[in-house]
């Protein structure tokens, strides 16, 4: 049986179904695919161990689709100050007689409520299911995987491992960072490991609920805190929160294989000293951190949005709101195309990869400047960080500035930030 679309959407994860959602708000006929759609939420259960910092941006994307309401009636933990900061003693500290070496950011001093919310991974793609659900246009299609894909110069066909067959003037690759579209359709990539691993680990702590979210630096990688919600009346005077640790990975197997209590004592003990007391740990992960970058977000037919696309150092928290980015651009892009009755032509694809591209690039390199700037103890390039975040916190203007471009409330770093973005080797130059 073969089943006519205009856009078949393989992968029904955060990104995948925000752009199926928004296809099918604008009329489109689309297909989403995957092996099982989400879990239920329980409120009464543990946090996810996989959250996400949303960007105001991103808020207002998932506000328009009808997600960003749904998620708030599960649970989001809004945060209004970021600060990050070198861990490793400087002579400007002793000089100045306070750590010169930190910078925070605060919702206050930008003018918003926020500057985005701590969201659990499944929450945020359960309430975009349900809003993809909710469009008569857009099938949902799970308990079979992606086995094949075809394209001639007006079609391109799926055909799933149950044995349905889907055909559309247009698929999208949303399967994440082992894209099985990307590889049949023959789309090569970049990738560069790091030598660091990332271990999340899911924590219950004593005290109240913080609205702010951390970031130490060490030589072996920085450590963060995310805070989330309360822990309820079943543990009085908790709070859920979600601890990242970067380091090597032998040193993280260690951790891991570590008894709850031991674990709590290392993690008190190699954090920094504001992290609260640890009561509970509940889950723990780590995986490994790659730069990867698709050398075509397009191939005839096929298009890439998200993870398939390209992957980036998580320091920041900045992937998921990139891939949610992708998806806004292409479906602005598609609803034109549709108008003009050239869905899935080259003339837009080239469009979306020549928008895309270039912002996935900056971000790419920014934070490789970050990873390389930080994750070290050489005393030039230490005093140089120092240096770099003292300038920083001088620079109110042009911090806050950088701030409303992460958090998606401008379009544009600022003109010198920009030409030293395009300035910097590594990825800038994919």
């Amino acid at each position: 049986m073969n089943q006519e679309f205009d856009v078949i959407v393989v992968g029904a994860g955060m990104v995948g179904t925000a752009l199926a959602t928004g296809l099918g708000q604008q009329g489109l006929k689309v297909a989403l695919i995957d092996r099982a759609e989400p879990a239920a939420f329980h409120p009464d259960h543990a946090p996810h161990i996989r959250v996400s910092a949303l960007s105001t941006g991103s808020e207002r994307y998932l506000d328009s689709l009808g997600a960003w309401p749904r998620i708030l009636a599960m649970r989001a933990t809004p945060y209004r100050r970021l600060a990050v900061w070198d861990e490793t003693p400087s002579p400007l500290d002793v000089l100045f007689r306070t750590r010169m070496a930190e910078v925070e950011f605060s919702a206050d001093k930008l003018g918003a409520p926020q500057l985005g919310h701590i969201v659990e991974n499944n929450i945020t793609q359960l309430a975009l299911w349900q809003t993809a659900a909710a469009e008569t246009t857009v099938t949902l299609m799970t308990g079979a995987g992606l086995k094949d894909l075809h394209q001639t110069p007006e079609r391109v066909t799926v055909e799933l491992d149950d044995g349905r067959r889907l055909t559309g003037r247009l698929a999208v690759g949303a399967d994440g960072a082992a894209s099985r579209v990307r590889e049949l359709t023959g789309i090569g990539t970049t990738r560069n490991q790091y030598p660091q691993q990332a271990m999340v680990v899911s924590i219950r702590y004593q005290g109240g609920v913080e609205d702010i979210t951390w970031q130490g630096f060490y030589p072996s990688g920085p450590r963060a805190f995310l805070p989330l919600h309360s822990a309820g009346p079943h543990y009085p005077g908790e709070t859920w929160g979600s601890l990242v640790w970067y380091d090597h990975p032998a040193r993280l197997a260690e951790l891991k294989a570590m008894a709850p209590a031991q674990l709590i004592a290392a993690i008190q003990a190699g954090f920094p000293a504001r992290l609260p007391a640890l009561t509970h740990i509940d889950a723990r992960a780590s995986f490994p951190i790659a730069r990867q970058h698709a050398r075509r977000y397009y191939q005839g037919r096929v298009v890439l949005v998200g993870d398939a696309a390209h992957t980036i150092n998580p320091l920041a928290g900045q992937g998921v709101n990139l891939g949610f980015q992708d998806a806004q651009c292409l479906q602005g892009l598609l609803q034109e195309a549709h108008r003009n009755n050239d869905l899935g032509s080259e003339r837009w694809l080239a469009l979306y990869e020549k928008q895309r591209r270039p912002a996935t690039q900056r971000m790419m390199a920014a934070m490789d400047l970050f990873y390389h700037l930080f994750s070290n103890d050489i005393p030039p390039v230490h005093l140089l960080r120092n240096l770099g975040l003292a300038t920083a916190r001088a620079l109110p203007f042009a911090r806050n500035q950088v701030a409303r471009y992460a958090m998606g409330l401008d379009d544009e770093l600022p003109r010198p930030l920009r030409q030293l973005m395009n300035r910097l080797p590594g990825p800038g130059r994919l």
